[in-house]
């Protein structure tokens, strides 16, 4: 057993009691676990303020001077107030306790000379620290104080003894009993990175004498995190391009050419050109291609998955889109098929609405060959579905669906003489920021689009209260009035499905009496699929003026002559999320909303959220500021990417130039130890076998 596989309980002030407490809480069980909790957030404690030097809203502060007197209040049932009057000889504060003052009181004399530390505030025109730090003035060496940590923790941790300062206590102790830390990385790493040694980080993140100190081991443990991420990441892509070959797209073929020639009344954008160029590139190398396509809602992505698809088919391959819904796979089917019109290409649509005779047909089609391209929902990687030779598959709101589902549609094809696997082509209309993709979709190639076709007006996006609807449903009558539709959008969120319904069925009939001469549609996630299907068609047949639902429209739905979009309660959606809402408007030639609802009780960062939203329509740039305020989320699970780490103290948000230095520096290892068997890089591949937590390669799946 080594030092850091210790269990926790061992280390001097833990026992059994605490053990489960901080398993249960924070995850820590072993001695490694512990000295890996690292603090959010440090305090200068090298410098002791003046009480007259006080002034306005203060950070942490230390004073050091002696308590003159005590008094003691009682707040109620066997409750006490004790208050120390505090002096440091040029002013005097208040030391208050509302909790755990009889310890505080019979602990701390008066006369006494203290160090006192802690958060003031302003109480009756008077400074007063509540529940501060106090320690004997000589009991302190301030010159060796430097940074204090403070560490995240639980009210159960709190409870327990385990606040920030407990947990200081307990890594101090482990750090005084820790062994020589081995190095996990190379010297041709750490040198021209300029990166302290594992064992000196360690110690100083929890210890820092100052900012310098502080910075140079944030610096060398944020990069190791992202390097080895990078690293199994780049790994995986090197073995998947050495083990799987690609079908071979030698050509453009006749059908995209007599498409492009006489089906196609309108240039493609440049972003569109250059996408389609990189994908035909992919498919032509010789390897298998796994790209991810980005591009923002109404960008065109349909259409380039249309053209590559044609490459496949002029080819003598396949080709297999899926969608994550019903209504979207319907409509993918509709563009296509108006594209195609007058082409001798076979599309068909399998979903779970397709039964019977017409299921049978699909089947056997795409088994002898005769089905050029598949349209539909998870359907189409049910066991039954064989392809004569699938060579693409695209995958739309490529978010829906998990590793193993997308890795199932490698085995559709019935084509055993060939050993090459069909290209996957993932499309997301949810712009990911450079560096989450980076380290979620680090094994796909990206492309973006990156421009919307011409004649498209921006969507206008407005934010107003809950208190203005009336000039707002009076602005909704004169759209509509013009001929055009509109969603109104309630929230839905799981933790609080029942009192979201019923706030939609209030909004409902609000809006029923608010518009009593219109009609009305009416979707939510409660609804059965039929009832829901066919509300949403009367919705797009232009039988309803007004869609009233939840984010069940998210994706999913385009009706060209919808021009207002507004989302209710707005403070309860994500950034992303309300992007997405507002994606649904904007479609046609005539200009678009999207108004913004909310309450006017709004914090500061949901402020921030809406007013990003008013100002900008560029997706690229909601996904950024969307990561930097809610921090890139859980990274892990075989939903994303699969690859298994925990990210500790590096942040994806704002350590984007050292997760660009790590992923260059795992690629010079993969191309210098392509098998992974030269002494020299030998720590690196025993720290990536400890570091993962699953054998299941799903770096081979995209």
């Amino acid at each position: 057993m080594t030092f850091f596989s210790q269990d926790i309980k061992f280390l001097s002030g833990v026992g059994p009691k605490k053990r489960d407490i901080l398993a249960r809480e924070a995850g820590i069980e072993t001695f490694g676990d512990l000295i890996e909790y690292y603090p959010y957030k440090y305090i200068d404690r090298s410098r002791i303020y003046a009480i007259r030097e006080m002034c306005g809203e203060m950070p942490y502060v230390q004073i050091r001077g002696s308590i003159l007197s005590w008094e003691v209040y009682d707040t109620g049932k066997r409750q006490k107030r004790y208050v120390a009057h505090f002096n440091d000889g040029t002013g005097t504060v208040d030391l208050v306790w509302f909790k755990g003052g009889e310890y505080a009181y019979k602990t701390y004399s008066v006369g006494t000379t203290y160090i006192v530390f802690g958060k003031p505030s302003v109480y009756m025109g008077r400074y007063q620290f509540s529940h501060p730090d106090i320690d004997a003035a000589d009991s302190l060496v301030l010159s060796e104080m430097g940074l204090q940590p403070h560490y995240l923790t639980t009210e159960k941790m709190k409870a327990a003894g385990l606040n920030s300062r407990g947990m200081e206590r307990l890594t101090k102790a482990l750090v005084a009993r820790m062994p020589a830390v081995e190095e996990t990385l190379p010297p041709f790493i750490t040198a021209p990175l300029s990166l302290i040694p594992r064992d000196e980080a360690l110690r100083r993140i929890h210890y820092p004498r100052n900012s310098e100190e502080m910075a140079a081991a944030q610096k060398r443990l944020k990069f190791e995190e992202l390097f080895f991420v990078q690293l199994n990441i780049v790994r995986y892509v090197n073995r998947r391009h050495r083990m799987f070959s690609g079908c071979v797209f030698s050509t453009a073929g006749a059908p995209l050419h007599r498409f492009y020639n006489d089906n196609l009344h309108f240039p493609l954008t440049s972003a569109q050109q250059r996408v389609v160029r990189e994908i035909f590139d992919d498919m032509r190398s010789g390897r298998q291609m796994n790209r991810l396509l980005q591009g923002d809602v109404g960008s065109g992505k349909t259409l380039v998955a249309l053209l590559v698809m044609l490459i496949a088919v002029g080819n003598g391959y396949q080709a297999v889109i899926m969608a994550p819904t019903e209504i979207l796979a319907e409509q993918h089917l509709a563009t296509i098929s108006h594209f195609l019109k007058g082409m001798d290409i076979n599309v068909a649509l399998l979903t779970g609405m397709v039964k019977g005779k017409r299921r049978r047909e699909v089947l056997e089609a795409a088994a002898d060959g005769s089905l050029n391209i598949l349209v539909g929902t998870h359907a189409v990687i049910e066991d039954t579905v064989v392809f004569k030779r699938l060579g693409l598959a695209v995958i739309d709101e490529q978010h829906r669906f998990g590793v193993a589902q997308r890795a199932r549609l490698w085995k559709k094809t019935s084509d055993t003489a060939s050993a090459a696997v069909p290209h996957i082509l993932v499309m997301t209309a949810t712009p990911i920021p450079r560096t989450l993709a980076m380290t979620l979709y680090g094994d796909l190639d990206v492309s973006v689009i990156d421009e919307l076709p011409p004649g498209r007006k921006p969507v206008h996006t407005i934010h107003r209260y809950d208190d203005q609807l009336a000039p707002l449903f009076a602005n909704l009558r004169r759209e509509i009035a013009k001929g055009r539709q509109a969603y109104i959008v309630y929230p839905l969120i799981k933790e609080s499905e029942k009192m979201d319904l019923k706030d939609l069925e209030q909004g409902y009939e609000m809006l029923r009496s608010a518009f009593p001469d219109m009609r009305l549609s009416k979707v939510h996630g409660k609804m059965k699929s039929a009832e829901k299907e066919e509300e949403m068609q009367r919705f797009v047949r232009g039988e309803t003026q007004i869609l009233v639902a939840t984010t069940v429209i998210e994706v999913g739905v385009n009706v060209p002559n919808a021009s207002v979009m507004m989302i209710m309660e707005a403070q309860r959606f994500g950034l992303s999320q309300l992007h997405q809402l507002r994606g649904r408007v904007g479609r046609g030639a005539d200009q678009s909303y999207c108004i913004l609802v909310s309450s006017r009780e709004l914090s500061e960062e949901t402020r921030k959220r809406l007013d990003i939203m008013c100002d900008t329509n560029d997706g690229f740039r909601i996904a950024e500021a969307d990561l930097k305020l809610r921090g890139p989320g859980d990274l892990e699970g075989t939903q994303q990417s699969g690859m298994a780490f925990d990210l500790k103290i590096a942040n994806i948000a704002r350590d984007g130039l050292l997760v660009q230095t790590a992923r260059d520096m795992a690629q010079k290892v993969i191309t210098n130890d392509p098998d992974a068997d030269r002494p020299e890089y030998a720590c690196l591949w025993q720290r990536l076998k400890q570091l993962k937590k699953t054998d299941i390669d799903w770096g081979s799946i995209s």
